[in-house]
């Protein structure tokens, strides 16, 4: 997959098929659209496109306004760099292009900087500076520009419509699991590992204190998790419990992610590890005695290690 950024672009591209999309996620219902792409772009002989953006549009129309992210942009073309597409479009969006209505839109940059002759819009996919207008009239325009304009098909499972909003409603309420089907693979976090108050490795339990690289992902929500992590230079995933929540036992008022790493001795405060999260064992409450606590952490330990083990087999 070659990535493109358009304000470093000197000339047209190839002639391709394309869909556009802010991706959040890179979820089964994101795949199924490619796969469509994919299959029109073929029968057509076209370069296959993904155009999407640097930052998210409503960043720029709503300053004030704060995402909740499921990937980050490194981590959203990784994985669309996975799908087979031949290129990943990056538009800097900022005021002057959400100025433009959507047929501008399509003249001054689908079709005169892009070259794209066959547009796969989502089923639910809007664009344009007042987004009042639909995929008839991106089918007109489409016309007048020599570009196919086709609808996607959404991809549901059991009656949910696969999305991001699915998706985040899930991790919102700690299912990690369905978030994991949804996007077909498990929720990640990535950020650097920084030293906390010690107060795991006092009750045997020594915890990796986890500040995620970026505010605009969004945290599943307070409890414990079964999870694997990977530490930045090493390939392998090593399974442990992750709490998120503010340790009510201590009255603690800070959001904190510990990670305990079962069976695992090292330093690594300072490195970056990655964390996936593979199961929602139980809310995070308030213990009667720090002795509860420790019993109840051992508890903890041994039904997490149990679980990841046999979704191993």
């Amino acid at each position: 997959m070659k990535t493109i950024y358009l304000n470093q672009l000197n000339r047209p591209l190839e002639a391709s098929a394309a869909t556009i999309g802010f991706f959040d996620g890179v979820h089964r219902g994101h795949l199924f659209l490619i796969k469509q792409l994919k299959e029109l772009a073929a029968a057509k002989g076209l370069l296959t496109t993904v155009i999407t953006f640097a930052r998210h549009p409503r960043q720029v129309v709503s300053t004030d306004w704060q995402p909740q992210l499921l990937t980050t942009f490194d981590e959203k073309a990784a994985l669309l760099s996975q799908t087979g597409i031949d290129q990943l479009v990056v538009l800097p969006f900022d005021r002057e292009m959400a100025s433009l209505s959507a047929q501008m839109f399509m003249q001054q940059i689908l079709s005169e900087r892009l070259n794209v002759r066959l547009l796969l819009t989502g089923y639910d996919n809007r664009f344009g500076h007042d987004r009042r207008e639909g995929f008839s009239n991106y089918v007109d325009y489409g016309r007048m520009l020599d570009i196919d304009v086709c609808l996607g098909q959404p991809l549901t499972d059991e009656g949910t419509q696969i999305s991001s909003s699915v998706i985040r409603r899930c991790l919102s309420q700690g299912d990690v699991e369905h978030a994991a089907y949804y996007l077909g693979h498990p929720y990640i976090i990535s950020g650097s590992i920084v030293s906390g108050h010690q107060v795991g490795r006092q009750l045997g339990f020594p915890t990796a204190n986890l500040l995620p690289s970026t505010s605009e992902k969004l945290l599943p929500a307070p409890g414990v998790y079964g999870v694997k992590v990977c530490v930045a230079g090493t390939a392998e995933w090593r399974p442990g419990m992750m709490n998120i929540g503010h340790r009510p036992t201590f009255d603690d008022v800070q959001l904190s992610l510990e990670a305990h790493i079962f069976n695992y001795t090292g330093n690594l405060y300072g490195q970056q590890m990655t964390v996936a999260f593979h199961h929602h064992h139980r809310e995070e409450r308030r213990f009667a005695s720090v002795a509860e606590l420790q019993e109840q952490l051992h508890k903890d330990a041994t039904t997490i290690e149990q679980y990841l083990q046999a979704s191993e087999t």
